[in-house]
């Protein structure tokens, strides 16, 4: 599902140069900012040095809530799914169990959470009374609560349309693919079945304590070179194609995803063509697609700025 372009307000422009509004563009982006990229994606390529876990661990490289399929969203739900507002209308099971993670490379047994701690980390509170809207069977009269105060208790919105929490009236367990520092797994999930949505919610069920961080991003020692951006975070994997996020200023063009593509590892970022001149202050993520030589598999796919792993977006 394709999303609007967020925009971040950034307190400097060290990251991310700005162009004018109206401005004349300067040159476009030559062989110059791809040979300082191939520098630069070198020194990454040769600094990577995973931890431990990475290659016999799970190391997941996506969030903890996912969507196993098209939920045929409306605005409302679209809010409550984002926002974690749930009510349950069934029993959600406290027994935990164990299970094991099918990856490419071999499996691994984990312990799991129960179904009620997965309900737990999905349903984060929620939404305020729904003054003047039509009541629907089983949620209480307008201007009373909606459900019971979630974990963080009543959330708020300014919204008028998004006051309706999702329904959940079903859970098993099940398995959803997962990309890993071990490549796409196969992952033990409670799937929640929610009566307002084509698709069950999935919530990964490994316990906590069994799941490897991804490692943190290090200081960058030196900036990028005039007319690279950085990746942000990838938006999907599929074979050989690789979408990313790249994050560039409001008045850049010609945007184009640069990529160096190894054995062990991809890098990736972007050229672009800055203007000069005043330019509103603001990070955009714009996304673009690369097709890579070969299926990306179990490579980790690095940001040139950072030389960090990318993860994949929240949904």
């Amino acid at each position: 599902m394709r999303r609007p372009v967020l925009l971040l307000v950034l307190p400097l422009l060290s990251m991310v140069g700005c162009a004018a509004t109206g401005a004349e563009p300067a040159a476009a982006p030559t062989t110059t900012a791809h040979r300082a990229f191939d520098q630069r994606a070198s020194a990454v390529a040769a600094a990577w040095r995973p931890g431990p876990g990475w290659r016999d661990g799970y190391v997941p490289l996506q969030g903890p809530t996912v969507l196993t399929g098209d939920p045929r969203f409306t605005p409302d739900t679209e809010t409550a799914f984002r926002s974690g507002w749930y009510r349950a209308q069934v029993a959600i099971p406290s027994t935990r169990v164990g299970a094991e993670i099918r990856f490419p490379d071999g499996r691994l047994t984990l312990p799991l959470v129960s179904a009620a701690e997965a309900y737990r980390q999905l349903d984060r509170g929620d939404p305020l009374p729904c003054p003047g809207r039509p009541k629907r069977p089983g949620l209480p009269t307008p201007g009373g609560p909606t459900v019971e105060p979630g974990p963080d208790g009543w959330a708020t919105s300014t919204t008028e349309t998004a006051c309706l929490p999702l329904t959940v009236t079903g859970v098993t367990l099940g398995a959803v693919p997962v990309r890993t520092s071990r490549g796409e797994a196969q992952v033990p999930a409670w799937l929640f079945t929610v009566e307002e949505l084509a698709t069950p919610v999935a919530q990964l069920a490994v316990a906590p304590t069994a799941v490897t961080p991804v490692p943190p991003a290090p200081t960058p020692t030196q900036p990028l070179p005039e007319g690279l951006v950085a990746a942000q975070d990838m938006v999907a994997v599929d074979g050989a194609r690789l979408t990313v996020r790249l994050g560039v200023g409001a008045c850049d063009t010609d945007i184009t995803p640069v990529v160096s593509e190894r054995p062990d590892v991809v890098v990736v970022g972007g050229a672009v063509t800055r203007s000069t001149g005043v330019c509103t202050d603001v990070l955009k993520l714009e996304p673009v697609t690369v097709t890579l030589a070969a299926p990306l598999g179990a490579r980790p796919v690095l940001d040139v700025f950072t030389g960090a792993p990318l993860t994949i977006a929240a949904r």
